[in-house]
């Protein structure tokens, strides 16, 4: 690996936010954090019952017919903090949810996917059976679990060929117009809340305006990030071409919680990757960043002086 890349990936392989534990898995290889700190419970018991329950569900099964590696499973990591408990066995919670891919040529993992959820209403029993339904609703944790499963693996087949992710966003999609029945915050079509399922999975799969960022997730990785060891130049290009094409749908849908989401996961690694780039495109880069993701503009303007 050339020696400039070595130092970008070793110095970003260095700031991924939470660790990974290896288990069984079928396509999935999430670590759960279960953050129960607020809850007013004497029975701690509870949070590691359900740290082990969502884990096993989620690594557990066989989310697509494609056959996966061991070394191919999509790691992620769902942090899950508990907000207050109003009765026993009913949680009000926020999630974290963050997926990794790995960059081709290098040891270095990518967070490809980070999406705060603020609205999380369950009710969880030790040893309840987890069951899910693609065709309906049945409760609360396996329609979010199985949800950002899809998303998971929407995303990752999107980083690796164009718009793949199709099939599984179709799916996250279904489990979204099936929580239209829940009472459950999060799931429903609320234009003062954007930040939730509904409008994520919108963005994904239904909204034509957000194509150009499922455009992005393809350059960016596998035309930008997988390249930067063989074809620097060529990748270099790849990577401003995919933050013309967030810019693109930013600007006809500003703030839209797929570009926030997008850039929460890159603005730190793009900034460190771009130093090393020929001036020009960090001249053009540094533009349409500033104008993407302008709370960023101090991290982005560094670009400048690497």
């Amino acid at each position: 690996m050339n020696y400039f890349l070595t130092i970008v990936f070793t110095c970003l392989a260095g700031s991924m936010l939470l660790p990974q534990v290896p288990v069984t898995a079928q396509q999935l290889n999430f670590t759960v954090i279960v953050n129960s700190e607020r809850a007013r419970t004497q029975d701690r018991d509870v949070f590691e019952n359900m740290k082990t329950a969502f884990e096993q569900y989620l690594n557990g099964r066989n989310w697509t017919e494609d056959e996966f590696k061991p070394e191919e499973r999509i790691k992620g990591n769902l942090l899950i903090t508990i907000n207050d408990m109003p009765q026993v066995g009913l949680f009000n919670a926020t999630v974290q949810v963050q997926t990794l891919r790995p960059v081709y040529g290098s040891n270095y993992e990518t967070l490809l996917f980070n999406f705060a959820d603020r609205n999380w209403t369950f009710e969880y029993v030790e040893s309840q059976p987890m069951e899910f339904n693609r065709f309906s609703y049945l409760n609360n944790i396996t329609s979010l679990l199985s949800f950002y499963a899809y998303v998971a693996l929407g995303l990752d087949y999107d980083s690796f060929s164009l718009r793949s992710g199709n099939p599984y966003f179709e799916i996250a999609s279904n489990i979204v117009a099936n929580a239209q029945q829940s009472p459950r915050p999060g799931w429903n079509q609320n234009p003062s809340d954007r930040r939730n399922r509904y409008w994520l999975s919108n963005d994904l799969y239904a909204s034509q305006v957000m194509v150009p960022i499922r455009d992005a997730y393809y350059l960016y990785h596998r035309l930008g990030l997988d390249l930067l060891t063989t074809k620097p130049t060529e990748a270099y290009e790849n990577i401003l071409e995919a933050l013309r094409k967030v810019a693109e749908a930013n600007q006809v849908q500003p703030n839209s919680i797929l570009t926030i989401s997008f850039m929460d996961a890159k603005s730190d690694e793009v900034s460190k990757i771009l130093k090393n780039a020929p001036l020009e495109i960090k001249q053009q880069a540094v533009e349409v960043l500033l104008k993407v993701d302008p709370n960023n503009s101090m991290k982005y303007n560094d670009i400048l002086k690497g």
